[in-house]
């Protein structure tokens, strides 16, 4: 459990009342279970009402129970390893329809990043891309397939684009010592925080170098060093992190970076139109067979 969640129980617990103790006690022991626990099913674990758990609930400060589930979620998420999420999501996901249960969370995501991901940090974020005179995008693990996404793209607009190689620490430093402050690092890193994230933007911020931190929230690790924070929320489903969300969001910024610059743009897609055409990069029959 987060120091932050267990300290709020513990200052509160002397005036919790006993069945408000029980639900502390019971989650304070299981909340990885807890976490995905509806309130009846919580007062059901220690035979105690629904009603009861949402007042507790209220009692430590969240408004309702779907902000104390919140941040239980959050915990587990950063904290417990791919085994143990798998058994907790287990009994969650049961044997309902796995394709429902996927795409109806990637769809709340979705709504929560759009209400809250902050604009003026977007906007800062596309002005320090355009005035970059070299862009590093960062992302190990998981996240590395989003930064691969964002390199690509990017590279279609900027000629001064480097993705930094996560597969090793000494290939990830080859490519970061030369960042300055008129430099721009695109970090992403999402639950489990990759430790080598960390280090590349402890070094990226002692060169001053502005920061585009892409991760699920402001109490992230790599969020103290953001210069530009930008926040995109992400599920769990299984062991596997649902990062549609963040890609939606990483859309946005590629569209609307471009946007200013797209005399540029046009003119690189035009030149790379042609070569593609005459190297055969794509077909052009429509996916049907030659005869």
């Amino acid at each position: 459990m987060s120091k932050t969640f267990q300290k709020k129980i513990e200052e509160i617990y002397p005036q919790l009342s006993k069945s408000h103790r029980r639900i502390a006690d019971y989650i304070k022991n299981n909340y990885e279970k807890a976490a995905f626990m509806t309130a009846a099913k919580l007062g059901e674990a220690v035979n105690i009402s629904e009603s009861t758990v949402v007042r507790f609930a209220s009692a430590l400060g969240y408004k309702g129970y779907p902000g104390l589930q919140k941040a239980l979620q959050e915990t587990v998420r950063s904290q417990l390893n791919s085994v143990q999420r798998m058994a907790v999501t287990a009994g969650r996901v049961g044997e309902g329809d796995m394709v429902d249960t996927a795409l109806s969370a990637d769809i709340e995501m979705i709504k929560a990043t759009r209400e809250s991901v902050s604009r003026e940090a977007f906007a800062g974020s596309v002005d320090a891309i355009n005035k970059a005179e070299r862009i590093f995008i960062l992302g190990a693990r998981s996240a590395a397939s989003l930064a691969n996404f964002t390199a690509f793209y990017m590279n279609l607009v900027y000629d001064n684009v480097t993705l930094v190689d996560t597969s090793g620490t000494g290939e990830m430093f080859d490519k970061l010592y030369r960042i300055t402050d008129r430099d721009v690092c695109i970090a992403i890193s999402f639950p489990r925080y990759s430790n080598q994230t960390l280090d590349a933007l402890r070094f990226a911020a002692e060169r001053d170098a502005s920061i585009i931190s892409i991760t699920d929230s402001e109490t992230s690790p790599i969020a103290q060093y953001a210069t530009y924070l930008l926040t995109a929320k992400s599920s769990m489903v299984s062991f596997v992190d649902s990062l549609v969300a963040p890609l939606s969001l990483i859309n946005a910024l590629i569209a609307e970076a471009a946007s200013e610059k797209s005399d540029r743009v046009y003119k690189n897609l035009m030149t790379l139109e042609n070569i593609w055409q005459e190297y055969g990069v794509y077909r052009t029959d429509g996916g049907e067979e030659s005869p």
